[in-house]
């Protein structure tokens, strides 16, 4: 026998195992990533969920704000919408993204417009990042936009150049 051999650690390799598997059924995120509003994010993301319908994936619009923009109102059409959730909130009725439907409805992909968000008071969740965090968690991939103001990280440059404070920020930490 070898004397330089070492056995490995079976807790370590049972944790190892233990980590490639949640990696391997967590969903997958990509950004659109802008500037400024109106750079045409959305209208980027609908393009290529249309691509990945073609391709055979199950595509869902989970929530996508097209700010009565025609074209990008005409790249909804033709993929699946997961209706919006209504909240009372001191007499008037909001609307946010139905996270339930969505979990439940299983999609391969879910479109989630605004990922800096701040969601109605009721929601299950504070912010829309947290909303996708819970689908990636799902095994659920999700395409999702942002501009660049709204990273926590860049808040005070953004301030210092623009003099403006932005408030819906998504944490530069993941999870945080």
């Amino acid at each position: 026998m070898n004397d330089d051999y070492q056995r490995p650690d079976p807790d370590a390799l049972l944790e190892l195992i233990k980590a490639e598997e949640q990696q391997s059924t967590r969903g997958k995120l990509k950004i659109f990533l802008g500037y400024v509003a109106g750079v045409g994010k959305t209208y980027a993301m609908l393009e290529a969920a249309h691509q990945r319908k073609e391709e055979g994936i199950d595509v869902v619009i989970a929530y996508v704000e097209t700010h009565g923009r025609k074209e990008t109102e005409e790249l909804v059409e033709g993929l699946e919408l997961v209706p919006r959730q209504k909240l009372d909130y001191h007499g008037a009725t909001l609307t946010e993204m139905d996270l339930d439907a969505i979990l439940q409805r299983r999609p391969q992909l879910a479109l989630v417009d605004e990922l800096a968000h701040s969601n109605a008071p009721g929601s299950r969740h504070p912010k829309r990042y947290q909303d996708v965090q819970e689908l990636l968690d799902a095994g659920i991939d999700v395409y999702t936009t942002v501009n660049i103001q709204h990273l926590e990280s860049l808040n005070d440059v953004i301030q210092q150049i623009t003099g403006v404070v932005v408030h819906e920020t998504v944490p530069g930490q993941p999870g945080g």
